[in-house]
């Protein structure tokens, strides 16, 4: 007779992972102040013009923008010129990046 234990986890899909990371993310804002510097320090790290990767993280961001539904013309804008409206979607939109990435497969290999 085999021994069962309740399972403490559960895995999640990438949408309640996305559910729980927004959510986490008002929480921080209600509870700690606003989180904003680090996305500013990020943005501003991806747009570094010297990094030997700028073309690839410059398309990285143009993803990002894109989900967050940004209007290119506005994806070169500083982040205070964004609106609320538009930050709170850019927030949702790297959540949802970080809940699709923590599924990829843990051992990619390059194909031969």
């Amino acid at each position: 007779m085999a021994l069962e234990a309740v399972e403490l986890s559960a895995p999640l899909n990438a949408g309640e992972r996305l559910a729980g990371l927004n959510h986490i993310a008002e929480l921080r804002a209600r509870f700690w102040g606003d989180g904003w510097k680090e996305v500013e320090l990020f943005i501003r790290d991806m747009r570094n013009k010297r990094d030997p990767l700028f073309e690839e993280n410059s398309r990285a961001m143009a993803a990002i923008f894109f989900l967050a539904k940004i209007p290119t013309a506005r994806h070169e804008l500083e982040l205070s010129e964004l609106t609320t409206d538009e930050k709170k979607a850019l927030i949702t939109a790297m959540n949802h990046f970080r809940a699709v990435v923590s599924l990829f497969p843990k051992r990619l290999t390059m194909p031969n």
